[in-house]
């Protein structure tokens, strides 16, 4: 009996984080109600993550805000970002550093296995390292196990892998 199986990550595109910040720029550019302000974004570090400029905490928010329509237009989850760093304000402007979250944490891999046990017994999932590994010998199974993950509200995205 065959068996099959994919792996369940939490990973960003970084060609499509690259199209979101062009994107962002471009409109930051050309809206009436940032010109002259500092309103910016940036990359941080090796493209590790987006670093928001603005004339206060509010046009920060409202940089984020404009991030997250361009990652669900580009169909990315705003769950990659990491929005738990605090605004500084200093010198007329306020900055906030934006890293994108990427890899399940143990806990996060945790609740996923204990879910998919619980709902779908069928299917053995392994934690290896920052991935889950789900495999069984029906494909319909492991299709009902995205379907269900896809259907919980995680504070993380998921993507999934090598569905062989």
């Amino acid at each position: 009996m065959a068996t099959f199986s994919f792996d369940i990550v939490s990973e960003y595109n970084k060609a499509e984080m690259n199209n979101v910040f062009a994107a962002v720029e471009k409109e930051l550019a050309s809206r009436y109600d940032f010109k002259g302000t500092p309103a910016a974004i940036e990359w941080l570090g090796d493209k590790a993550g987006f670093k928001v400029t603005g004339a206060g905490p509010w046009q920060v928010d409202t940089i984020i805000d404009i991030i997250r329509k361009k990652l669900i237009a580009r169909g990315e989850s705003s769950k990659s970002l990491d929005l738990t760093k605090e605004v500084v304000e200093a010198n007329l402007k306020a900055t906030q550093e934006i890293p994108f979250k990427q890899g399940l944490s143990q806990d996060s891999a945790k609740k996923i296995t204990k879910l998919l046990r619980e709902e779908l017994p069928k299917i053995k999932t392994q934690i290896q390292g920052d991935l889950v590994r789900a495999t069984s010998g029906s494909k319909d199974e492991l299709q009902a196990a995205m379907r269900l993950l896809d259907a919980q509200d995680f504070d993380f995205a998921l993507n999934y892998i090598n569905y062989r």
